[in-house]
């Protein structure tokens, strides 16, 4: 996947039978970047029918071909929508992408290094930054506060304070 696409948006499961869809959206209006294009680089327009409802448009050599079908609509579950990075606003000075934090190097709160940002995984119930070690298991950090204290994406950083153990935890 280019590091110029950001993901925005996620198909989700089929909404009755005439081809709509429900969707997943990362973004406050998905449809404000024009259309959007899968990790095969087929490109989407999606037009909202209700809440997290939309119908689906792929646009084929100029054409746009509707999704009209329960059958058709099957098939773009779990697909995921992207835009071109260039399309979004820059973030404000206070401000990043999730994205933007992929390739940062993570330093413990004394300023030992860590290792790398390597993922952004959110399945709900919050982010989380997967580091990856040199030599070792990658490790998920809790994307709060409290674990990443500080983050300066212009010097390639974040800074680390791990979590303590839950009550019960075994220490490693």
């Amino acid at each position: 996947m280019p590091e110029s696409r950001i993901l925005m948006g996620v198909i989700g499961r089929p909404h009755g039978v005439r081809g709509l869809v429900r969707v997943t959206s990362y973004a406050d209006d998905l449809t404000a970047y024009g259309p959007l294009s899968d990790a095969k680089g087929r490109r989407f327009v999606l037009h909202w029918r209700g809440e997290g409802v939309a119908e689906v448009v792929e646009v084929v050599g100029g054409a746009e071909v509707k999704v009209s079908d329960r059958t058709a609509a099957e098939k773009l579950v779990n697909m995921r929508l992207y835009v071109e990075r260039a399309q979004l606003p820059e973030p404000e000075d206070d401000e990043f992408y999730l994205a933007d934090l992929i390739g940062l190097e993570a330093f413990d709160i004394v300023g030992v290094r860590i290792g790398t940002i390597n993922a952004v995984h959110d399945y709900g119930a919050g982010a989380s930054l997967e580091i990856e070690q040199q030599g070792r298991a990658p490790i998920l950090v809790p994307f709060t506060l409290s674990c990443i204290p500080t983050i300066d994406v212009g010097a390639g950083r974040v800074t680390v304070a791990e979590p303590a153990p839950v009550a019960g935890e075994a220490e490693p």
